[in-house]
Formats: C-alpha cells, sequence, structure tokens
C-alpha cells in the first residue's frame, strides 16, 4: 500500500514515571518509563536509552537521530506512521502478523531511516492494561531484540483515545467511509506519535532486552550515526 500524508495536530497528553521487571516471550527483559527528571547522563537501567524526543527536550541543539516509527498493532492489520520530531503522517497499513510482521518492520526502519519504534500500548479508561496490551508487549519484546542488533530501540506509548482521534480526524479531513476503512489503521499510529512528540518523550516505556551484548549495541546506535562519528573524530 503507498504512503498516505497529512497535516499536523494540536499536541495532547500527560507523564507518568515506573520502573518493573517485564517478562519478554520466556525471556526477562527490563521496563523502563521515562519521567520527567531523566537525562541524557543517566547511565543505569534504560534510561540511558532516551527517546529522540526526549533528548531533542533536554538538549535543544541536539540535532543527532534518525525518523520515529509510530506503529499500531491490530489482530490483523498495522497501522504505521513515520515523523522525526514534529508533523507526523500516516505512512502504510501492513496486513501481515508474526515473524513476518516484525521483518518487515526492520526493513522500512531500514528504508526510512528509522531509529526508533513507538509502539501503542493499550489501555482501557481507567489506564489499565487490557488483554491486548499483554499481546503488543510479546510483539514488542521480539522485535526489541531484532531492532537492538542494529542499534534500534523501541517504546510503548499508551494509546487510548488514539483511534477515536484519528477517525474524528479523518472525519473532518472529508474522508469517505470506505477510505476511512483502508486507512484508519495508519492515522491512529500517526495519533500514537503525535502523544509521543507533544509530550517529549515522557511516559514512554523502553523496552530492553535483558541480554547485555545487545546493551553495548544500543549505546553505539545504527551503524550511519557510527560512520558520521568515525568522520567527524577524524577531522
Amino acid at each position: 500500500m503507498g504512503t498516505m500524508a497529512a497535516p499536523p495536530r494540536p499536541p495532547f497528553g500527560s507523564l507518568s514515571s515506573s520502573y518493573s521487571s517485564l517478562r519478554f516471550g520466556g525471556k526477562i527483559g527490563v521496563r523502563v518509563r521515562v519521567n520527567a527528571s531523566s537525562s541524557a547522563s543517566s547511565s543505569a537501567s534504560g534510561e540511558e536509552f532516551l527517546p529522540n524526543a526526549r533528548r531533542r527536550k533536554i538538549d535543544p541543539t541536539w540535532c543527532g537521530g534518525g525518523f520515529s516509527l509510530g506503529v499500531d498493532l491490530g489482530a490483523s492489520r498495522t497501522g504505521l506512521a513515520l515523523g522525526k520530531g514534529y508533523s507526523p503522517r500516516p505512512l502504510m497499513v501492513l496486513e501481515l502478523t508474526g515473524q513476518k510482521l516484525e521483518l518487515r518492520l526492520l526493513d522500512i526502519a531500514e528504508k526510512e531511516e528509522v531509529d526508533e519504534f513507538i509502539i501503542g500500548l493499550p489501555k482501557s479508561h481507567d489506564g489499565k492494561e487490557t488483554a491486548q496490551s499483554n499481546k503488543v508487549r510479546s510483539i514488542a519484546g521480539r522485535l526489541a531484540v531484532r531492532a537492538a542488533e542494529r542499534g534500534w530501540r523501541v517504546f510503548l506509548q499508551d494509546e487510548h483515545g488514539t483511534s477515536l482521534d484519528a477517525l474524528d480526524y479523518m472525519i473532518d479531513m472529508g474522508l469517505k467511509r470506505s477510505a476511512r476503512q483502508g486507512k484508519i489503521d495508519a492515522y491512529s499510529a500517526m495519533m500514537v506519535l503525535e502523544r509521543y512528540f507533544s509530550m517529549s518523550g515522557l511516559g514512554t516505556e523502553l523496552v530492553l532486552p535483558k541480554q547485555l551484548e545487545l546493551h553495548e549495541k544500543l549505546r553505539k546506535g545504527p551503524c550511519r550515526d557510527l560512520g558520521f562519528l568515525k568522520i567527524r573524530t577524524e577531522q
């Protein structure tokens, strides 16, 4: 399916903080939620792997980081959106599941110069997680291991209400019902990214693989960033 384009919406969101261990597909991982006290110099747990939006907030002069890929996971359809700090746009809808979906997400990330995945986490109106939340966490955990091999990070973002926001937005745009049905997942992913950007990364949860060797790859970042640093060092 081809790419989509849309103008930005007003920001929204809230912030929170917590730390806990989490089991992903039989492997223990670390779950770290970014809070207002997180800083670029943090060196323990997962706080050193801050989301790009948080790093830009802490240091407005920081110009590093790639694009962010918003992901709205469904039972059979996954919506994607792309952005870099502002004005995210709906990208496409994938009708894949399991390993095929995970590998396709990695391929798209490589093509679009993405270095972080912002995955929507389903929650109820009172902030509690649902049965679907567990499924999303499982997929995010597996993707985080594959992504870390490339120096890319995976974050979870509360997505409560984003589907309704996406629907209202599409109606305001004048899209007919038939068009909305085919694009709603991508626009929902766009709303996930908008929430992430508007909150400057606060409240996101880093999905950190257990393997320490992957932590080191995350510290080094994507290969293209390493090449850039090597050139700067040699000058």
